[in-house]
């Protein structure tokens, strides 16, 4: 059966669940580890999710690179692992958790093309809870690529992760604080820390900080532990209008060894080799995500935005240059190359100065325990707030200059 009338298909199985919103649900249905599996089959792979109660879902698959894609409204992935639910040679690897408040996700990466074959959300006979079981076949590339993409359907469109807001008119400045990944794309993990949960804890003491300084009204892509995508984070920037968009992340290196905050600023060339690959794997949340990116750039607004970067990319440096200078003088561990270039698809508005802040690296146990730590993140968060601080002032004085 071809993924898009299983579609149609998996509508009527759901039943009456199907037509209850994720709002209306009075429990969250919970994954049964011990009744979980994707493994393979003699023509394919077998997904079984147990479930403590009936959920809407919906599954399809998506190109370039091939996934599987599971959507819920909601569950609750407690106790669930990767290493233990996936037995697969054909599933290369598999990530789950909340899509943004009342969604959750799971998707698959796949080795060969599959395409859904049967899906069926069963009632165990011991109690109300159900077993989800999905057979997927294997298919040429071209039968999978025909059946790709995410349906549109108007019960299962994603609202907006960061609701419209509106211009403030207070005259401060307006920074947009990007915590980096969230939800079921933890970022770097180390030691049982998620680079999402340090980070969001960062800027919500660092948006904290602007406040009490004054003069800044301060914003943030996501307040909770949710997945936002690359665009809608660009778009947060731009419904506010933002003076500054700071994007916080503490990664891991491979290779090498890397201490320090490091701070980024867009370029298509990158600094070094290091770089580029981190950029790389930042830009791939996307494609974790099981989101469809297959539009095209137009040429016309590609020039329109290069016009527009030649004013903020050099704002853009300069607020690099401030986060470094006042990081150092507040005693906070710097990078010994700590003013990089990569070309990071978040830095990629063309009308706000935008900086990607590395405020640490996990890998390193001085930086770990640093995040980890109170007083110790407060040296950075500050060192950060000071910066802004500076390179306000220093635009704004350019700007009376501009205007006289």
């Amino acid at each position: 059966m071809k993924l898009k009338t299983w579609i149609a298909a998996a509508i009527l199985a759901v039943g009456t669940v199907w037509s209850v919103s994720a709002q209306d649900l009075s429990a969250l249905a919970k994954v049964d580890p011990a009744k979980s599996q994707i493994r393979d089959t003699w023509g394919g792979v077998e997904v079984t999710l147990g479930l403590s109660q009936a959920v809407p879902y919906r599954v399809f698959t998506l190109s370039n690179p091939n996934r599987a894609v599971f959507d819920f409204r909601e569950v609750v992935w407690d106790g669930l692992s990767r290493d233990a639910i996936l037995n697969s040679d054909s599933v290369s690897d598999v990530r789950f958790g909340p899509l943004r408040p009342g969604w959750s996700r799971m998707v698959m990466d796949l080795r060969e093309p599959l395409t859904v074959e049967t899906a069926a959300l069963d009632r165990n006979p011991d109690g109300g809870s159900r077993v989800l079981s999905i057979v997927m076949n294997k298919s040429s590339q071209a039968e999978f690529d025909a059946n790709s993409g995410a349906p549109i359907d108007p019960n299962w469109q994603l609202q907006p992760t960061v609701p419209k807001i509106e211009k403030p008119t207070s005259g401060n400045v307006v920074v947009m604080l990007d915590p980096g990944h969230g939800g079921f794309d933890p970022g770097a993990e180390v030691n049982g820390q998620r680079e999402s949960h340090l980070v969001l804890t960062f800027a919500q003491e660092l948006k904290e900080t602007l406040r009490r300084m004054g003069g800044f009204d301060v914003y943030m892509t996501r307040e909770t532990d949710v997945f936002v995508p690359l665009e809608a984070r660009i778009t947060a920037a731009h419904d506010v209008e933002a003076d500054l968009f700071l994007s916080l992340h503490a990664d891991t290196v491979l290779e090498g060894s890397a201490v320090g905050a490091t701070a980024y600023t867009m370029s298509e060339e990158a600094t070094d080799a290091a770089s580029a690959r981190l950029a790389e794997r930042h830009d791939r949340s996307d494609l974790l995500a099981g989101i469809d990116l297959s539009g095209q750039d137009d040429q016309i607004a590609t020039i329109l935005m290069e016009l527009a970067r030649l004013e903020t990319e050099p704002r853009s440096k300069k607020m690099a240059a401030h986060l470094v200078e006042q990081l150092r003088e507040n005693g906070a561990r710097v990078n010994k190359r700590p003013n990089r270039v990569a070309d990071f698809a978040v830095l990629k508005s063309p009308n706000v100065p935008s900086v990607l802040l590395e405020v640490g690296f996990m890998s390193d146990p001085t930086d770990l325990a640093n995040l980890m730590d109170p007083q110790a993140r407060n040296v950075i968060v500050s060192g950060v707030a000071l910066a802004i601080e500076q390179w306000a002032i220093e635009v704004e004085s350019e700007a009376d200059l501009i205007r006289q």
